[in-house]
Formats: structure tokens, C-alpha cells, sequence
């Protein structure tokens, strides 16, 4: 044991119990690179103030614990921190300086197939290519880290802030994701809960690809090109998100079948509120769509979706759907809020006496021929919408509420805070 505390010049004091011993760990002289290369599964690695050299590979079951005061830093290649082992645990460090291949998913945290049930907490990981990279290992938890992506390449050329590939059951809780491509990336995977974490400009907040039986519950994405993008997936719960100055779309649904989106706000989106491409069976109900040019865009099919008790505010096309067939947004008489509806309720049951439809055929039109819009104040387009109107067998198909609600629901703005 003295000899181990001589060479290393990194043990000032150590605590051994049958099988796990304490390491106080030096920021000099390559002493973590050492360190690992004689620890036991069990051990605790308490890492000191200041700058310990990277890139490191864990081969053992331990525990890297900084304190918030101690920094690994890479040398610009591959991954900072290489997890071969299951049960690490990575806890209270700075981590940057990975290299930028994407091929190698050069990461701040790389935990490979081997690595199961890692845990990455209270981490900040800052100028890396990618956050943290878990390739396979499943069980894995990120927790309460503030990743901060790199701004010296494109948007499109930069890493994830998470990256999951083939993790079933990991989870990822109460992150701060900032810069980078996007915030959670996940591919090929089932089980995974992303819950209370705040994305701010990204690409896009939370992307979803292949990958079923999942959660996102409780996130906020602020200022991000895309909120929640959930594509080629299937029984995903989207829940309890909002959505704020998105860019392009606040959730978008791209092959995406039997899912539940609900109690999510989306707000000042400059184009879409809800996109929606290709997908079945899902059910969107009691959102709150706000202030978005169009609240939701569905095409290409997307049948026997359920769309009731949302509430669509302000939004300057509130449907925008190009179809001969009429598609009924109200289940067991509850229908949707739509702030344009000027209706009236005789028998006080909160649901509307008339019908509510968004579009008519003046609208597919505009959408098909842009040009018509100087027709659109002409006597002959009046007349067409008066028509339409007072005689609602001439409308072409589309969307209609038959149980429109008189009051829209109340969803609180939320208040991120992570997990403290």
C-alpha cells in the first residue's frame, strides 16, 4: 500500500474496506491516467482542484467524483472519458476537449455496449463534439449535467448534447442542453424517459428516431430551429412540454403511430405549432396551441388520429389540411377551443351550438396557388364564401368540429428549475 502512495504520489489518504478502496486523486503529473490503470471495481476516485489530463478509460466498475472543482480535460481526439465497464458512475467534473469525428462519436462521456447502467450527474461538459455518447448501454442515467455544445462548426456538423443509441431504459432527467445539433438524440432504442430538461438553441430539442415504448415529459425548448421531433416511432407519451419561439415546428410527427401528445404548450412558433406527416392512431389532446402562423399542418394520410380538448389561440391558419374527406376532431362529444369561432352556447353544457370549420375551399386555393391572394377582397371570392356558408354541402371536405368548446383549457406556463 505504501508503494502504491510513493510512485503515484496521488493516495494522501485511503479508506479500505474488503473490496473497495478510496483514492485522493492529485492534478499533476498524469496521476488519474495511473490511478486507473490499478483500480478495483468499487473504488471511489475523489479527484482534486484543478486540471486532470485526458483522454481516460474506465475498464471497472467505479466512481469519478470531482466535487464541482476538479476538470478532466481531452487532448482533442476521440472520447475525454471511455466507459468499457458497467455501474461507473461520473459525478461532479468539468469535461471538454473531445476530438470532433463523427464517425468515432467522438463524446465529453463515451459509454459503450459494455457499459450498462451508468450514471453521469452533476456534471458541467462543455467543447465537445458530442455531450455524452451512450452506445448501448442500457440503464444508463444522465442526470442534472449542464452541456454546453461547440459553436466553432455549423449547426449540422456539431454532436448531440445526449446521444442514445440501442439504451433501453435509459433516462435522461433534469439537463441543461445549450448550443450544439441537438439536445437528445435517440435512435434505435425502447424505454427511455427524457423528463425535465431545458433545451435552448439547438437544432432541434428532442429528436426521436426508431424508437418506441418511450416518455418525454416535462421539457422545455426555448429558441431551438424544432421542439420535439418524434419520427418512425411508436407508443411515445409526449406530455406536460412547452414550446417556446420555436422556429420551424413545436412537435412534429413524422411516421410516428399509436402515440399520446397532451397537456404540451406551444407558443409563438413562426411557422408550425404541431406538424404532422404521415401518422396514425395518435391522440393529441388538451394542448394548448398559441400564436403560431399555422396551429396544425397534417398531410399525406394521417388517419384516425383524435384530436380533442386542445385549445387553438391566435394562430393565423389554425388547421391547414389539403383533403377531400371530412375528418371530425371531437370524441364523446368534446371537441376542441378555437378563438376565431364566434359561437353561442343556449343549453350552458360549455360546448358550442354550431359547427366549427376551419378551412373552406378558398383556403386549399391560396395554399395550392399562392398568385389568387389579390383576388381574395373580389365580389365573386365573397360570394363563394358567403356560399360556403349558408350552404355547407358545398364545402370541399377537411376538418370539422361538430362539439367546438365554448372556453379554452388552463395549462399553467411551467418554471424550469432542473432538479434543484
Amino acid at each position: 500500500m505504501l508503494l502504491r502512495f510513493l510512485t503515484l504520489m496521488v493516495l494522501l489518504f485511503s479508506t479500505f474496506s474488503a473490496n473497495a478502496a478510496e483514492y485522493f486523486v492529485e492534478a499533476k503529473n498524469e496521476a488519474l491516467i495511473k490511478t486507473l490503470k490499478i483500480a478495483k471495481s468499487g473504488d471511489i476516485l475523489r479527484l482534486a482542484s484543478g486540471t486532470h489530463k485526458g483522454p481516460i478509460i474506465i475498464n471497472v466498475a467505479l466512481t469519478i467524483e470531482g466535487e464541482g472543482k476538479a476538470k478532466i480535460e481531452g487532448n482533442g481526439k476521440g472520447s475525454v472519458i471511455l466507459i468499457n465497464a458497467a455501474n461507473v458512475t461520473i459525478s461532479g467534473l468539468e469535461i471538454s476537449g473531445s476530438g470532433s469525428n463523427h464517425e468515432n462519436n467522438d463524446a465529453g462521456v463515451r459509454a459503450l455496449e459494455t457499459a450498462k447502467n451508468t450514471i453521469v450527474q452533476n456534471n458541467k461538459i462543455i467543447k465537445n463534439l458530442i455531450g455524452v455518447n451512450l452506445h448501448g448501454a442500457g440503464g444508463s442515467l444522465v442526470i442534472n449535467n449542464y452541456i454546453e455544445g461547440r459553436q466553432d462548426h455549423r449547426m449540422n456538423d456539431r454532436g448531440n448534447g445526449v446521444y442514445i443509441w440501442n439504451a433501453p431504459g435509459a433516462k435522461v432527467i433534469g439537463n441543461d442542453f445549450l448550443y450544439g445539433r441537438d439536445g437528445i438524440f435517440v435512435n434505435v432504442s425502447t424505454n427511455n424517459i427524457f423528463t425535465k430538461n431545458r433545451f435552448q438553441d439547438l437544432r432541434f430539442a428532442v429528436h426521436y428516431m426508431y424508437t418506441h415504448d418511450s416518455e418525454v415529459i416535462d421539457n422545455i425548448s426555448i429558441g431551438n430551429h424544432l421542439g420535439y421531433a418524434i419520427m418512425n416511432s411508436n407508443n411515445v407519451i409526449v406530455k406536460n412540454n412547452f414550446s417556446l419561439n420555436d422556429r420551424d415546428h413545436g412537435i412534429m410527427l413524422n411516421y410516428t403511430n399509436k402515440s399520446i401528445f397532451s397537456n404540451n404548450i406551444i407558443r409563438n412558433v413562426k411557422e408550425k405549432c404541431v406538424f404532422i406527416y404521415n401518422s396514425h392512431k395518435n391522440t393529441l389532446k388538451y394542448n394548448k396551441f398559441e400564436r403560431c402562423n399555422i396551429g396544425i399542418h397534417f398531410t399525406a394520410g394521417s388517419e384516425k388520429n383524435k384530436v380533442f380538448g386542445n385549445a387553438f389561440l391566435y394562430n393565423r391558419t389554425q388547421v391547414k389540411y389539403v383533403g377531400t374527406k371530412w375528418v371530425d376532431w371531437s370524441f364523446d362529444g368534446v371537441g376542441n377551443y378555437w378563438s376565431d369561432h364566434a359561437s353561442y352556447d343556449l343549453d350552458a353544457n360549455g360546448i358550442a351550438d354550431s359547427i366549427y370549420r376551419p378551412n373552406d375551399v378558398m383556403d386549399r386555393i391560396l395554399w395550392t396557388q399562392p398568385a389568387a391572394k389579390s383576388l381574395i377582397g373580389s365580389p365573386a371570392v365573397q360570394l363563394i364564401k358567403w356560399s360556403q356558408s349558408t350552404f355547407p354541402a358545398l364545402l370541399p371536405g377537411g376538418v370539422v368540429d361538430k362539439s367546438p368548446m365554448m372556453h379554452p383549457i388552463e395549462i399553467k406556463d411551467p418554471v424550469w428549475s432542473g432538479l434543484n
